[in-house]
């Protein structure tokens, strides 16, 4: 078996879980054979945002095909 990992960051501005939940979600409505997440950071956006907006950034390792 080979696993590729891709970085994304999923958003919410209701709480890091939720953030990482979105970011989890997109992946498996887009991603075949995804078989772990790993939560990698946190941050909050403050300066560009009215009001906080919480952010988590997640390894996704997925399967390879053939």
């Amino acid at each position: 078996m080979v696993f590729k990992k891709i970085t994304l960051i999923g958003t919410s501005d209701e709480s890091f879980e939720q953030a990482v939940d979105d970011a989890v979600e997109r992946a498996d409505e887009t991603l075949d054979n995804v078989k772990w997440v790993e939560v990698e950071e946190m941050g909050v956006e403050l300066a560009s945002v009215e009001t906080r907006e919480y952010q988590a950034e997640v390894e996704v390792a997925f399967e390879l095909e053939g």
